[in-house]
């Protein structure tokens, strides 16, 4: 009998503590919620009036001058999610709007004197954020060479200097290979495409599923999005005000004037040469990343240049 009072006390009791507790969330649910709120124009907006909101699809877009078919449900999606996911990873877009001011004057005159399209910047962008990365697969660079590729169009490519991580050498090698892909599917889309897959790997996939047209073939996961990650990329950099970025002047990186230094023997000292310029080791490599041991070898006697930056833009040694 106890027993039995003892459990219908303890089910009035969780009954009681139930009552009270929804009657207190209908109660502020009466007035404003404090849970996701879902509008017709902000999408979902979270306490203290941060919005995370859908973002409007551009009426047109195109990558270097061929339209993209935005009017194909699949194609729509797919640059949607591309540019949901880099415009919400606001840190890592923050780095390449301040990169691309420092970069980009470089990159932008390679691909012009090439007769490359200026979109292509952009691939560069997706390819390594525009730092000297380091591929599971040992590409190298800001546009992620292979060393028998690099070797193939004319870089040198060992242990002691790798011209992968030369910025305008690599970018005319990036030219050349995308020229040579763009004459072979007569489209500038598939000669971006190829860039990632290759050219024989997108040439028999466009052969097995009977079609010309990288928005209407099946790829594997990278490459599906790879086109649409440069697009996403191109549009959120060229209008930062409409996805939501605020940036002055003052808070993108700037490029440093360099001076090139013709060297046609070897250098035993890295440290030594960096102070006759009076520059330390860490700046010669950050301005020459391309110098991959603390001597240059050079017993060919090939000329090199090394780029010195101009006084005044690092602090003096020992200072």
């Amino acid at each position: 009998m106890m027993r039995d009072l003892k459990n219908l006390m303890f089910i009035a009791g969780v009954v009681i503590v139930a009552t009270v507790f929804i009657n207190a969330v209908q109660s502020d649910g009466a007035g404003s919620s404090s849970g996701p709120n879902i509008s017709e124009n902000t999408g979902v907006s979270r306490g203290g009036g941060y919005q995370i909101s859908a973002l409007e699809i551009p009426e047109g877009i195109d990558f270097a001058g061929e339209e993209v078919p935005l009017d194909d449900p699949d194609v729509y999606e797919r640059l949607d999610r591309e540019l949901l996911v880099n415009t919400y990873w606001q840190s890592n877009a923050l780095l390449l709007f301040k990169r691309a001011n420092k970069y980009f004057p470089v990159i932008e005159p390679i691909l012009k004197k090439h007769n490359v399209p200026d979109d292509f910047k952009y691939l560069a962008v997706i390819e390594s954020g525009l730092t000297n990365a380091v591929s599971p697969a040992g590409a190298r660079g800001f546009w992620q060479i292979l060393s028998g590729t690099g070797r193939e169009y004319g870089l040198e490519v060992n242990d002691n200097v790798d011209e992968r991580y030369h910025l305008e050498k690599s970018t005319a090698v990036a030219c050349e290979y995308l020229k040579k892909a763009h004459e072979r599917f007569g489209s500038w889309t598939m000669a971006a495409a190829a860039y990632n897959a290759g050219q024989f790997g997108m040439h028999k996939q466009l052969e097995r599923q009977k079609v010309e047209n990288y928005y209407d073939v099946l790829l594997g996961e990278e490459t599906g999005r790879y086109v649409f990650r440069i697009l996403a990329l191109k549009e959120i950099l060229s209008h930062p005000e409409k996805y939501g970025f605020q940036l002055g002047e003052k808070d993108l990186y700037e490029p440093i004037p360099v001076k090139k230094v013709a060297v046609d023997t070897a250098v035993t000292d890295f440290a030594d040469f960096a102070k006759e310029f009076g520059i330390t080791y860490k700046v010669l490599k950050i301005h020459n990343p391309w110098l991959r041991e603390a001597h240059l070898n050079n017993a060919s006697r090939k000329k090199y240049f090394i780029e010195i930056p101009e006084e005044g833009y690092y602090p003096t040694p020992g200072n």
